[in-house]
Formats: structure tokens, C-alpha cells, sequence
């Protein structure tokens, strides 16, 4: 059982920065892939970036080039680095872990606000 905890999240003006984190209740071993999901009101989840578990990372169209996932080296936690940001990237997100055989993300944090405002 992982239990998951998001932190970081706030108002912000267009074009600033947040970081978000994620902290972990175990070590995040090399058998879990962990990703950042975000949810606009009504608007679908949608995946926002993703690190598996050697390191590769993936990212939404939407966000490449301006947000960066990483693991800290103790790999307990998990951030989003998320640079000029703009209104649509406001929402609801979620960090996630997914152990490698699993398919799907079956382990989520609680959630925390970002708000960008124009």
C-alpha cells in the first residue's frame, strides 16, 4: 500500500512558477512508474507528465517544455517544476504510482489547487 500526499499547489499570475511535490509513505522503488495528473472543472482527468521507473519521462503536449517531473534521489518523493504558466493549466492535480505490471495508476494523493489567473 502506498499512500500519497500532494503539496505545493496556489494562485498564481500568468507566467510565474510552482513547484509541486509529492511525498510518498514508502521508498518509490524501481518497480513503480509515477505520474501527474491534472482535472479542470468539467473537464476530464487528463495526464499531465509521467517518470517511469528508470527515469524516463514523458509530457502532455500542452506542457512540454515547460514543466519538468522529477524523483528526488531518495525516490520518496516526486515534483512537478511547472514555469510559465498560463489560465488553461489551472485545476485539481494528482500525483499517482502505478507499480510496472499494473496497467493503470491505482495509487493517487488527495489533490492540490492550482490556480493561474490572466
Amino acid at each position: 500500500q502506498v499512500h500519497l500526499m500532494e503539496s505545493g499547489g496556489g494562485s498564481v499570475q500568468a507566467g510565474g512558477s510552482l513547484r509541486l511535490s509529492c511525498a510518498a509513505s514508502r521508498y518509490m522503488s524501481d518497480r513503480y512508474h509515477l505520474g501527474w495528473f491534472r482535472q479542470a472543472p468539467g473537464k476530464e482527468r487528463e495526464e499531465v507528465a509521467q517518470i517511469d521507473s528508470v527515469g524516463r519521462t514523458r509530457y502532455a503536449d500542452s506542457v512540454k517544455g515547460r514543466f519538468t517531473i522529477s524523483q528526488a534521489n531518495a525516490k520518496n518523493t516526486l515534483y512537478l517544476q511547472m514555469n510559465s504558466l498560463k489560465p488553461d493549466d489551472s485545476g485539481m492535480y494528482y500525483c499517482a504510482a502505478r507499480m510496472v505490471w499494473d496497467t493503470t495508476f491505482n495509487y493517487w494523493g488527495q489533490g492540490t489547487q492550482v490556480t493561474v489567473s490572466s
